[in-house]
């Protein structure tokens, strides 16, 4: 049986959970608290199919043809 993957979708960008050490890094640097960043809810397809909780933050890799490649960065809530 195959199973569907929508992180397979070439229109879907890499996602992963951060840890807390590359968070702690990347708030500094934007100078803001983890709260504050655009938010992802927990229900949202890709956000199960990684198995991420509230309170995670996931890093969004996307390709851009300007930049080569843009990072985002998404709060977990409920």
């Amino acid at each position: 049986m195959n199973t569907f993957s929508l992180l397979d979708h070439e229109f879907i960008p890499h996602h992963e959970i951060m840890d807390e050490d590359e968070l702690k890094t990347v708030l500094k640097h934007f100078n803001v608290e983890r709260e504050q960043l655009p938010k992802l809810k927990v229900t949202d397809p890709i956000a199960q199919e990684i198995d991420a909780a509230p309170g995670d933050v996931v890093k969004i890799t996307r390709n851009s043809q300007t930049a080569g490649e843009a990072l985002y960065y998404r709060y977990v809530i409920e």
